[in-house]
Formats: C-alpha cells, sequence, structure tokens
C-alpha cells in the first residue's frame, strides 16, 4: 500500500538528506516527494508517498522522529485530504490532431503554456488520479516529454463532509 506521510521540519541545510538516507538504509523507495515552505519562517513541510505496510511506516515514524530537525510526522493516508500535482507534459508531431489535443486539455481544465508549429507544452494541475488519466489519454498523441512535482497533501477541516467534493 502506498503512504502519504507529511513531514514538518526545521529548515536546515541536511535534513532532506538525513531523511532520504534513513529510507535508503531501510530499503525503502519515495514514489514521490515534495518540499517547500510551511506556515511558519523557518518551517518547511515534506510530502512523500512510500509504498510500504502499516507496520513499516509505524516503524519509519518513529524512526524520523529521532532525526535532529524533525517536528511533526503524520501519515495522513486515510485521512480526509486535499491533494494536488502539477504536470508538464510535452507533445511533439501530432500532426492534425492538435483540435483534439486541445479538446481534451479543456475537459481536464489544464493550460497550453507553449505552442509551436511542431509541438505544445500543456500544464494540468490536480489529484494524482486527474494527472494519470490525462497522460493515458494524450499518451497516442505522441507525449515526448514529461516532469511532474511530487503530490502536495494537507489535511480538511473537521466535520467538512468530503463525499461532496
Amino acid at each position: 500500500m502506498k503512504h502519504t506521510l507529511s513531514v514538518l521540519v526545521e529548515d536546515e541545510s541536511g535534513v532532506l538528506t538525513r531523511i532520504a538516507g534513513l529510507f535508503a538504509r531501510r530499503g525503502f523507495n519515495i514514489d514521490s516527494l515534495a518540499v517547500g515552505p510551511a506556515e511558519h519562517e523557518g518551517i518547511s513541510r515534506i510530502t512523500m508517498v512510500v509504498p510500504a505496510e502499516d507496520k513499516s511506516i509505524d516503524q519509519i515514524t518513529k524512526q524520523l522522529y529521532k532525526l535532529v530537525n524533525i517536528l511533526k510526522v503524520h501519515d495522513i493516508t486515510s485521512i480526509p485530504c486535499v491533494e494536488r500535482e502539477l504536470m508538464l507534459l510535452k507533445i511533439s508531431g501530432f500532426g492534425n490532431k492538435r483540435p483534439d489535443i486541445l479538446e481534451i486539455v479543456q475537459i481536464f481544465r489544464g493550460r497550453v503554456v507553449d505552442l509551436s508549429e511542431n509541438s505544445l507544452i500543456i500544464e494540468v494541475t490536480g489529484d494524482p488520479g486527474k494527472i494519470l488519466a490525462i497522460e493515458q489519454i494524450l499518451k497516442p498523441f505522441g507525449i515526448a516529454e514529461i516532469a511532474r512535482t511530487g503530490k502536495i497533501s494537507l489535511i480538511r477541516e473537521p466535520k467538512i463532509n468530503t463525499e461532496i467534493f
């Protein structure tokens, strides 16, 4: 199972290296990693997607807390969250299929951020499922390059019914 971990850390050099080293020593892969400033100055939020069993995640969480500069570790996998990713996708050599591609981009609420005679670059933001869906739909048109951010996530407020979103 893939787990999403939200980790608050002091914004000091070497923190990410220590975290990555911990995962490497334990033989865990990190599928997705996003790091950026958090709500308070000097604090960063790291969002990681890690394939692991529940027992292993508990062990990793305990080991993360032993590292210097770790403030809070939260497994948010089963908690209602807002999740987003950003993907840039370049399509080349599409011939007369441009109108079809533009229609798909519009349906997915993406936008064209660069256009030339032979290629276009599309920007899509959304939950990981949406990102995967547009990538699969556009694959037959000839994807030349893809760049994706890692997943970022924030926990929804309690008492909010997430089933209607």
